[in-house]
Formats: structure tokens, C-alpha cells, sequence
């Protein structure tokens, strides 16, 4: 996933890491965070697994070699090998190979979390249909990165991956996640996000809260919040450079009706006090608390 890297300005020096443990790991793929950035922010565990697999697949090869270097990890003569997005079947049936023959394999983004917006998946999706053991070692995420800094709900959350590029599957987009009670996560070009930020405002109205992230955990990360009209009209025309995920906050699906309300807020009284009937309510409906609280006097009062 082209969402970060271990920077390039930095200059931390070779050494190293705290308490690395050289200690054998179970055969199957084990998929591996990596920093999108701050080269620091990976764990120990990640470190351990880079440390004491006996394959090691990487999206990009030299980031995963040069993100070694920078904590001390010798590559030794364990393969190193490239397994991206233009990687046949033939570089995963290895990879499962190699793991059902009781090796493990260490399976990298570029930067990231494998399985968001890279070629995790497939690889992940054979591993398990042939029956080899698939493990998570989590950690930096450019999409958690993001939903933590926006300052949107998180608590319902699509991620919408990258955009299309052309207008009719791009308009299909749009209509598809527009009215979605959640929180949209997408990543972009930054050649392309101001026409994007354009298309959304038009496609889902200027009012939209929503925030554009750049460069994060980088030296010039920058969070740039406000409505979609607002983020159209800064971008407008302006040299982008960087890695970008845009966030919009959720939209208000198709309203209810007055007999789905009342059913709702019926079940909701029977074992709840008005307020938190209200509260349940609305947000399940995606109705205006004020409305359902009007509503819920008067069931109260006919009762």
C-alpha cells in the first residue's frame, strides 16, 4: 500500500533495536504492520517476526530492507522477496509453499497494515483456502492514523479505498456510499484530490464535514478540517504533495417514517427511560433526536 514510508529526511542512525527476540515462529504467513512514516513507530513484535522469519515478502523490497537496517535486523541469507500488486499467482503459490513445507513467511506492506488497500488479500485468501496458518501482528495504520486526527465519528466507519477515475464509475461511487449513516475513509492522489474534493462536494453537498490528511506521522503532516465546500475551495488550484486520505462524515440515510419511528420508540419504552429510547432511536434511525423526542411525549402522553 503506496500510503507512507519511512521517511527519507530522517536520519536515524543504525542500531540496534530493545529486546529483539531471535526465537522460531510457527510456519504460515504471519502479515506484519508496518510504519507509514515515523520509522520508530513499529512495534516489538514486528520486529521480533522481521527478526526470526525464514521468508520475508515485501511490497517494496527496499523500504523492507532499509527499514531493517534502521533497527538492526540482518536480512542474512533468508530470501527477500517482491510480492506486490503486479505479482502473479505463480509468487503466491511459493509463498503458500514455502509456509506448508513449515517455513514462516513474513508478509510486509510498503508502509501500513497488510490487507488495507495492498495485495494482502489474495495472498491471505490462498493461504487459508489451502490450509496454511494466517497470523496478525497489527500496528500503524494510515486509516486509524487519519480517523484519530479528523475529529469525525469513528464509531461507524466505511473504508472506501481508492476513488475510481473515471465519472460514471466514480458518480456510481458516490451514490453508492453518499447517504451511509458512517464515516468514509479514502485514500487519493495528491495530484488528484482537488478535482476529488470538487466531485464530492458537488456529489454529496458543500456542507459535509469532513477532512483532508497529509503526510502522517511525517515531518509535514498536516490535518486540514471543514466542510467539503470549504476543503474544495482550499485545495482549489494548489500544488498537493504527499500521501492523502480524505474522511467525510456521515450522511443521513433515507429518512424514516412516522410508523417505523413509533415502533421503534414503542420497543425502545418498553425497556428503556425516554431519554436513552430516544437516543437508541434516533440513531438507528438516522432521525433528528428532537423529532423522536416530540414523538416519544406524545406516545407517552396517549398512553
Amino acid at each position: 500500500m503506496r500510503i507512507g514510508r519511512p521517511s527519507k529526511r530522517q536520519t536515524i542512525p543504525e542500531r540496534p533495536a530493545l529486546d529483539i527476540l531471535h526465537t522460531p515462529l510457527s510456519p504460515g504467513i504471519h502479515f506484519v504492520a508496518t510504519p507509514i512514516g515515523a520509522a520508530r513507530d513499529i512495534t516489538l513484535r514486528a520486529l521480533d517476526i522481521l527478526a526470526s522469519a525464514d521468508v520475508i515478502a515485501a511490497e517494496d523490497t527496499r523500504t523492507a530492507r532499509h527499514l531493517m537496517q534502521i533497527h538492526g535486523i540482518a536480512l542474512g541469507d533468508r530470501p527477500l522477496i517482491a510480492y506486490h500488486d503486479h505479482s502473479g499467482p505463480g509468487v503466491r503459490d511459493k509463498l503458500i509453499a514455502m509456509a506448508t513445507g513449515g517455513k514462516s513467511v513474513a508478509c510486509v506492506s510498503e508502509a501500513g497494515t497488510p490487507m488495507v488497500a495492498d495485495p494482502g488479500f489474495p495472498l491471505a485468501r490462498d493461504a487459508i483456502a489451502a490450509g496454511v496458518p494466517v497470523h496478525a501482528a497489527p500496528g500503524p495504520s494510515a486509516m486509524l492514523a487519519a480517523l484519530t486526527v479528523a475529529g469525525l465519528p469513528s464509531d461507524r466507519v466505511l473504508f472506501a479505498g481508492f476513488p475510481p477515475q473515471q465519472g460514471a464509475a466514480r458518480k456510481a461511487m458516490f451514490d453508492e456510499v453518499g447517504g451511509l449513516a458512517a464515516t468514509l475513509v479514502i485514500y487519493e492522489s495528491p495530484k488528484r484530490v482537488a478535482r476529488f474534493l470538487a466531485d464530492l462536494a458537488g456529489a454529496l453537498g458543500p456542507d459535509r464535514p469532513a477532512a483532508v490528511c497529509r503526510e502522517l506521522t511525517k515531518r509535514f503532516e498536516e490535518v486540514t478540517r471543514g466542510t467539503l465546500g470549504e476543503l474544495a475551495a482550499a485545495f482549489e488550484g494548489r500544488e498537493v504533495k504527499g500521501e492523502i486520505v480524505v474522511l467525510v462524515g456521515r450522511g443521513m440515510a433515507e429518512a424514516a417514517g412516522a410508523d417505523e419511528m413509533e415502533a421503534a420508540l414503542r420497543a425502545a419504552l418498553a425497556r428503556a427511560s425516554v431519554k436513552d429510547a430516544v437516543a437508541e432511536v434516533a440513531s438507528a434511525l438516522g432521525l433528528p433526536r428532537r423529532q423522536v423526542y416530540q414523538a416519544a411525549l406524545k406516545l407517552e402522553a396517549d398512553e
